[in-house]
């Protein structure tokens, strides 16, 4: 048997592996080219200490000099008698440089590209290369501009490879910025685009507990990818809910797909909420203004942010507000720009 192991570098990096039921993930990253730092292979001397962020794995043998128990009991591992059961996230403390490789580039051409609204662009890339691209959902890619050999954007992917050989992402539409400028007047099928990636520690978890997403704009992007995934483990035991904010009713994208997903994932609701007074959405204002104590239920609950800096802060100022630790609460925040 054989799994997929993503190694998370502590730089952001993220490399796949795989890995065969009678190897050390050393020994699979080693075979695969990535030298995970270790002195002793014997489970002895901790330098190849990391943490399991999820899936099903043993320990192997080791000493307790090298990892307590109370560390195994939280995930941490030591990735020279590591083997996985299961697919898994594996948290690499070092950068991915000092484990001699690097983050993965691909030659893509533009499948399609359109104008959701006013605000949005859809963007979808495909390549001989991203065939055997894998990233957790929730990530994101950088993508170069075209003529502009050393100037690129973050976009968070919105769609899992399904039919392994096409990425896709929502992009904002920026007055004056680099990005929108190509999208807008010179992007169009088969034109090269450059792209690196995956990157970030924004992704989806396990589902153990209640879900909550929050999402402000394009940043809707990462939570489909998510959503995608939900489907693809065969849905959630779990409630999830999204919340999904917005400027204006033109702003509004992708509800087509959203629908989709409360079919096929039972446990799945949504809401839009729009700033705009005068919206014809029923719930208007901010994000905050729509998280109900059942989304939050009593702390034991996984809340997933992304949007623009003042949204992350306020969400945080909410729950401070509420008196609510969450059992997890992950974000990402991003901020267009012009130059």
């Amino acid at each position: 048997m054989s799994y997929n192991v993503a190694l998370n570098f502590e730089d952001g990096v993220t490399r796949f592996i795989d890995c065969n039921g009678a190897e050390s993930v050393v020994d699979a990253a080693y075979r695969q080219g990535i030298n995970i730092p270790m002195d002793c292979r014997e489970g002895a001397c901790a330098t190849c200490k990391c943490r399991v962020e999820s899936g099903s794995y043993s320990l192997g043998e080791y000493i307790e000099d090298a990892l307590s128990h109370e560390e195994a009991d939280t995930g941490y591992a030591l990735a020279c008698q590591l083997r996985p059961t299961s697919d898994c996230v594996v948290l690499i403390p070092t950068g991915s440089g000092a484990c001699g490789t690097r983050q993965e580039s691909y030659v893509t051409r533009i499948r399609d590209v359109r104008r959701l609204s006013d605000s949005t662009f859809a963007l979808e890339l495909e390549g001989d290369g991203l065939g055997a691209l894998d990233f957790l959902p929730g990530q994101y890619a950088n993508l170069q501009v075209p003529g502009e050999a050393h100037r690129h954007r973050a976009y968070s992917f919105s769609s899992i490879t399904a039919d392994r050989g096409g990425v896709s992402f929502l992009i904002r539409n920026v007055p004056g910025g680099l990005m929108s400028g190509f999208l807008s007047e010179r992007a169009a099928p088969g034109v090269e685009l450059v792209m690196n990636g995956p990157f970030g520690s924004f992704y989806l978890r396990p589902v153990s507990r209640p879900v909550l997403m929050l999402a402000g704009g394009t940043g809707l992007a990462p939570f489909l990818a998510m959503l995608d995934k939900i489907v693809a483990a065969g849905g959630s035991p779990h409630p999830v809910h999204l919340i999904y904010g917005v400027n204006t009713d033109r702003d509004v994208v992708e509800t087509e797909r959203l629908e989709a997903f409360t079919r096929t994932i039972p446990n799945f609701t949504y809401s839009i909420c729009v700033v705009d007074a005068n919206s014809g959405y029923p719930k208007k204002g901010y994000v905050t203004h729509h998280i109900e104590p059942a989304h939050l239920n009593d702390g034991d609950v996984d809340i997933y942010l992304c949007g623009p800096p003042p949204m992350v802060e306020a969400v945080a100022q909410h729950l401070r507000e509420a008196g609510v630790n969450a059992a997890s609460f992950h974000f990402e925040k991003f901020a267009p720009s012009i130059s």
